[in-house]
C-alpha cells in the first residue's frame, strides 16, 4: 500500500510541473515579440553585466559594423587623388661581411684594322675614301664596320739593320737605306736602331733626336771597309727580339727590317718566326732587301754553286716579303741608290696616312685561333672600285692591310 501511494504522488507532481511549464511558455512569447519590436525601432537595451559590448563603430569602408548593426557604405574622400602609389624602393644587396665588393665585366671583342690605299705607280696615298667604300671579311664572312677615320700621327719605329761580313755592297745598301729613312723623320717621331749579325747590337734606344740615329749610322760607315765580326746573319732571332722589345711599347709600332733576308744560324725556324709575326699585336713590318744590284749582275751566270746562291737569295726575298705581307707592311728590293727616296717616301706615306677601320667580329669566341682578314674597295653600287687619272686612264692601286690576327684566349 505504501508503494502504490508513493507512485500516485509522483505522477501528481509530474503533472503539476508540466502544467506550470505550458503556462510559462504562453506568457513569455509576447515579451520576445515586444523586445524585437523595440530593437527594430532603434532603441538600445541594457546588456547583462559581465558580457562585452559589441563594436558598433561604423567602418571606414565597407563591411558590417557589428554582429547586429546596419551595413556601412564606403566613405568618399574629401580630396580625391588619382596619383598612383610610389614604386617600391630598389632592393640593396650587400656582400657578406669580410668579402670585398664584387663586379662583373663583359668584354666585347673589338678589332682595329689599319688600311693603306696606295697607287701602284707612284706609291702615293689615296685620300677621300668613305666608309661605304670599304668591305671587311673575316674568315670569308663580311663584317659590319662600326668605326672609321683617317689617321696621320707620329710614328714609333725600330730600325733593324743587318750589318755582317756578307759583303761590302750589302753593308753599303743597308746604311744607305737607314740614312734615307732617317732623313724623312719628323720631330715627334720615336725611333730606335739595332744591328745584327750572329748577335744583335743596340745602336740607339728610342729617341726623338734623329741626330743620335745619324751618329750611329756614321760610326758604322767609318767601319764599312773593315771586315765585320761575323758573316752569319740570324734574321729570325733578331726579328723575334725586335718584336719582344716593341711589345712593351703601347700603341701602333713599326719595324723597318733592312737585310739580305738570308738566315744562317737562328735558333728559331721559319715556321716559328712566322707564328710570332702572326701573333704580334699593333706591329707592322716593312722590309727592304739589300744587295739588289749585285744579285742582278750575277743572277743566272751559273758556275760552281751559282744556282744554289740564286735560290738562296730568291728564298730570302720571299721570306722578307712574307714578313711584311702578314702585318700589312710593304716590301722593297731597290737596285740603285736613286730608288731609295721614293721607296722610303712610300713607307712614310703608308705609315702616317691610313684609314682606321673598327668592327666587332661576328665570331666573338675568344679561342686563340687565327682569323684571316681581307679588305676590299667598292663603289656606291657595290662593284669593285675603279680609279682613273685626269686623262681617264685606269689607275692600279694596292690595299695594304694585315693578313689576319690571332684572337685572344678566354683565360687572358
Amino acid at each position: 500500500m505504501n508503494m502504490e501511494r508513493l507512485g500516485e504522488k509522483v505522477l501528481q507532481n509530474v503533472s503539476l510541473v508540466a502544467a506550470f511549464l505550458s503556462v510559462w511558455a504562453l506568457t513569455a512569447a509576447p515579451l520576445v515579440d515586444a523586445q524585437e519590436h523595440v530593437l527594430g525601432a532603434g532603441q538600445q537595451t541594457q546588456q547583462p553585466a559581465g558580457q562585452p559590448q559589441p563594436d558598433q563603430t561604423a567602418p571606414a569602408a565597407g563591411g558590417p559594423g557589428g554582429d547586429n548593426g546596419s551595413i556601412a557604405l564606403p566613405k568618399k574622400k574629401d580630396n580625391p587623388d588619382d596619383t598612383p602609389p610610389p614604386a617600391p624602393a630598389e632592393p640593396k644587396f650587400k656582400n657578406p661581411e669580410g668579402l670585398p665588393s664584387m663586379s662583373l665585366r663583359v668584354e666585347v671583342p673589338e678589332v682595329t684594322i689599319d688600311v693603306g690605299v696606295l697607287l701602284e705607280k707612284t706609291h702615293s696615298f689615296v685620300p677621300g675614301l668613305k666608309p661605304e667604300n670599304f668591305r671587311v671579311y673575316e674568315d670569308g664572312v663580311q663584317q659590319k664596320i662600326e668605326g672609321f677615320k683617317r689617321t696621320e700621327a707620329p710614328i714609333t719605329a725600330l730600325l733593324l739593320v743587318e750589318y755582317a761580313a756578307r759583303g761590302y755592297s750589302f753593308r753599303v745598301d743597308a746604311l744607305n737605306s737607314a740614312w734615307a729613312f732617317t732623313q724623312q723623320l719628323r720631330p715627334q717621331d720615336y725611333v730606335a736602331m739595332m744591328t745584327f749579325d750572329l748577335n744583335s747590337h743596340i745602336v740607339s734606344d728610342f729617341t726623338q733626336d734623329k741626330r743620335q740615329i745619324i751618329q750611329g749610322i756614321n760610326e758604322l760607315a767609318n767601319e764599312v771597309y773593315m771586315p765585320a765580326a761575323f758573316q752569319e746573319t740570324d734574321v729570325f732571332d733578331a726579328l723575334a727580339e725586335g718584336l719582344d722589345r716593341l711589345s712593351r711599347v703601347e700603341g701602333q709600332k713599326y719595324i723597318i727590317l733592312i737585310a739580305s733576308g738570308v738566315d744562317s744560324m737562328s735558333k728559331l725556324t721559319l715556321d716559328k718566326i712566322l707564328a710570332r709575326v702572326k701573333a704580334s699585336h699593333d706591329i707592322t713590318i716593312f722590309t727592304i732587301s739589300t744587295g739588289g744590284l749585285l744579285l742582278a749582275m750575277t743572277e743566272g751566270r751559273g758556275g760552281m754553286g751559282g744556282g744554289i746562291r740564286d735560290m738562296t737569295y730568291l728564298q730570302a726575298d720571299n721570306q722578307m716579303k712574307t714578313f711584311s705581307d702578314l702585318t700589312g707592311g710593304m716590301h722593297y728590293a731597290p737596285r740603285f741608290v736613286g730608288e731609295l727616296p721614293d721607296d722610303i717616301r712610300g713607307i712614310n706615306e703608308n705609315i702616317r696616312a691610313k684609314y682606321e677601320l673598327v668592327y666587332h667580329p661576328s665570331n666573338a669566341k675568344q679561342d686563340g685561333t687565327y682569323r684571316k682578314v681581307r679588305v676590299e674597295l667598292v663603289d656606291d653600287e657595290g662593284q669593285p672600285l675603279r680609279m682613273q687619272d685626269e686623262k681617264h686612264k685606269p689607275l692600279k692601286y694596292d690595299i695594304i692591310a694585315r693578313d689576319g690576327y690571332r684572337a685572344r684566349q678566354e683565360v687572358e
